[in-house]
């Protein structure tokens, strides 16, 4: 029997009606997996994207794949018709609110799985990915499952290829990263499939963040006593931005949301998620203090100097130090830019925590909308 949800008046939060009941001792049980795409013009990634889904090695389970796209205005929904067409598995949904949180919760609720993949649009994933996440999900006695992701670029210039090194480095982004972190319990699964009931116990995911939904989803279900694992037995390919400009404004609004996110889950979020915040206001205060110093006499100017002289030490030896190591990784030169790539990323992602902050920041008044709510089955 599936779990019936419903989505209450409140659309950050789902109710059990009423909860699956599973017959672990039926030795032939086959678990239906339904694996949750949301989608907004993905016309370039999303056929890759499907055929990948479409390819899992289902000997242990059934599969269902549901689309849930965010009104696109290219052809995105064209593709997944036509595609549907010829595989029964694919269902297309629309999400009028446009929102990844509320297409995340529509896919929980139309899914008629005992587990669900919680998938992104610009991944693509190996034919034995959901076996292996599911596999290992069973053996560590956990909740959430996935695999390790790989970084790659989204073409084929110089720009996309920074990106790429730079977001999956751990000085640009810190070792606990989703693309840094290695197999192991951990706090964050990213591209997992989950048990459903533990999603719908939680109350699914809040509809109020435009980012870090899945850090908050992810601190709820630990905080119930949920363990997460991420494995090394499989990984899935995670394209990013092809451009310096869109890494900037990428990075911008992730360090804009780590506040929204702190006031409303503070457990959700960690001290490496302030730390481009720190290191913006401690260069600035650098910088003002070193301006200072060229009206200052004798010793007083030469301390005024020394912070900003120590900070660019330090964080240039980190910098150079992480290029040169990818260079050599790379047997490439093009690796001895990340340095400016790393302070690009580092300065918008703290400018948009600083901006955040000046600006009390909260959710927008928009996104106060009446939730979904669904009858119960007949």
């Amino acid at each position: 029997m599936d779990a019936t949800i419903l989505f209450t008046e409140e659309p950050d939060r789902m109710t059990i009606i009423s909860e699956p009941q599973i017959e672990e001792t039926d030795t032939g049980h086959r678990p239906l997996v339904s694996a949750i795409l949301a989608v907004h013009n993905e016309e370039r990634h999303i056929e890759a994207v499907l055929k990948s889904l479409l390819l899992q090695e289902t000997a242990s389970f059934d599969l269902e794949i549901i689309i849930l796209d965010g009104e696109s205005s290219d052809a995105t929904r064209e593709i997944v018709r036509r595609i549907a067409s010829d595989d029964t598995r694919v269902t297309l949904v629309v999400n009028h609110q446009r929102k990844t949180p509320y297409a995340f919760n529509l896919g929980i609720q139309q899914a008629k799985g005992e587990y669900v993949c919680i998938f992104g649009a610009h991944t693509i994933y190996p034919a034995n990915y959901i076996a292996i996440c599911l596999e290992e999900l069973k053996i560590r006695g956990a909740v959430g499952c996935s695999g390790v992701v790989i970084t790659r670029p989204d073409g084929d210039g110089i720009e996309s290829r920074l990106v790429a090194w730079a977001l999956s480095h751990p000085f640009g982004t810190s070792s606990r990263s989703m693309r840094t972190r290695g197999a192991g319990f951990s706090d964050i699964v990213p591209y997992a499939i989950f048990l459903k009931s533990a999603l719908v116990e939680v109350g699914g995911y809040e509809t109020h963040l435009h980012r870090n939904q899945d850090l908050d989803l992810n601190q709820k279900l630990r905080a119930r006593g949920y363990k997460l694992y991420v494995t090394d037995r499989t990984a899935c390919e995670y394209f990013v931005s092809s451009s310096l400009s869109s890494l900037a404004k990428y990075t911008f609004k992730n360090g804009y949301w780590n506040i929204i996110s702190l006031r409303m889950n503070p457990g959700s979020m960690a001290v490496r998620h302030f730390v481009p915040g720190a290191f913006v206001v401690a260069l600035f205060l650098s910088l003002m203090a070193s301006m200072l110093s060229l009206s200052a006499k004798g010793d007083a100017g030469l301390w005024l100097r020394s912070p900003l002289f120590l900070l660019t030490a330090v964080y240039g030896i980190g910098s150079i130090a992480a290029a040169c190591g990818v260079s050599l990784r790379e047997k490439s030169t093009e690796p001895l830019l990340l340095p400016i790539v790393f302070l690009l990323l580092h300065i918008s992602y703290g400018g948009g925590t600083l901006s955040a902050l000046v600006t009390n920041a909260n959710v927008p008044s928009s996104d106060r909308v009446p939730g979904l709510k669904v009858a119960k089955p007949s």
